[in-house]
């Protein structure tokens, strides 16, 4: 598959142009609204085609494009390379709210095009043993915490500061925590929110979420101002599993889960792997042969609405039931 990037955003250079180098496939074009720049990021990866215009993008030789752009930018230019018959990879969150999710996933199947948010913890072999886990032995899970925080720095112009481009630790990283606690629990029945906005600029900066089940509750936490945490816990009443590192962590280092299930205790570590290149490859997969991936129209919009949701109460400051 040939690949086109649609900006020069850091993760796509930190991250997903390794990761497509790494996999089977090609990278051969990128755009930028800043000629020069496509320039530098192209010579420094060795991408032959290079654009000075997001929309130029789309008359080069590709199949697929990756869209890193900010938030509120996702839908209007993957709805752009659809009309263009490409297939989209897009970065999370896929959209502003549910209802564009599902709009934005309806366009491309009408275009005849895949769409995929690019969530790309999922992909890691420890998130899929870790969900496996929690459903097969853990018995009658009551409690489940996620946490993604970090410190921004004093960055005012960055865009996860900006509420017209949907910023916000929500949409930046509660996604995620979102994601997992509904990986090992499911579909919550109510969500609560509290949000801090400290830097007063129109979007939270720090959250956190109560999401409320039959026999069970979860808490998630985002926040751009305190130190790098990316963690789960779950509580059963016979054990528990938990990890550190469980989102972006690293690619060079070996990770692990810990848990304790009827008072025999482990640890598990799994090789190094980079989750950006396997989940490159799942897209690829599902572009040329339809196979399944854990991140697809379902997942996408079920994780949108408990976002919403979580944004709508930390608004009004009551609960919100789904």
């Amino acid at each position: 598959m040939r690949f086109g990037i649609l900006s020069t955003a850091n993760i796509a250079q930190g991250a997903v142009i390794p990761a497509i180098r790494a996999s089977d496939h090609e990278l051969v074009a990128i755009a930028s609204r800043d000629r020069a720049r496509a320039n530098r990021v192209g010579e420094r990866f060795d991408i032959p085609e290079r654009y000075g215009e997001y929309a130029s993008l789309f008359d080069a030789d590709i199949d697929a494009v990756y869209n890193p752009l900010p938030n509120a930018l996702h839908a209007e230019w993957t709805r752009n390379a659809a009309d263009h018959g490409l297939h989209v990879l897009c970065e999370k969150p896929l959209t502003t709210d549910a209802a564009s999710a599902a709009a934005l996933f309806d366009y491309c199947a009408d275009a005849g095009v895949t769409l995929m948010e690019a969530f790309m913890y999922r992909f890691h072999p420890r998130t899929k043993r870790a969900f496996e886990i929690v459903e097969n032995e853990l018995d009658d899970v009551r409690a489940a915490t996620a946490t993604f925080t970090f410190r921004l720095g004093d960055r005012p112009d960055d865009i996860r500061l900006s509420p017209e481009l949907a910023g916000g630790s929500r949409m930046d990283v509660g996604c995620y925590a979102v994601s997992a606690v509904r990986g090992f629990l499911g579909e919550p029945e109510r969500v609560s929110a509290h949000a801090l906005d400290t830097r007063g600029c129109g979007v939270d900066t720090e959250l956190v979420a109560r999401l409320e089940y039959g026999n069970a509750h979860a808490q998630v936490r985002s926040g751009l101002d305190t130190r790098r945490r990316e963690h789960y816990r779950v509580d059963a009443e016979n054990g528990w599993l938990e990890a550190e590192s469980v989102f972006v962590g690293t690619s060079e280092e070996p990770v692990s889960i810990e848990y304790s299930i009827d008072g025999r205790t482990a640890t598990e570590r799994f090789d190094p792997a980079d989750p950006y290149r396997l989940e490159v490859e799942a897209f690829a997969d599902a572009v040329e042969s339809g196979s399944p991936h854990p991140v697809g129209r379902e997942e996408t919009i079920a994780n949108m609405r408990v976002l919403d949701a979580i944004g709508e109460s930390a608004v009004s400051g009551e609960p919100i039931p789904l």
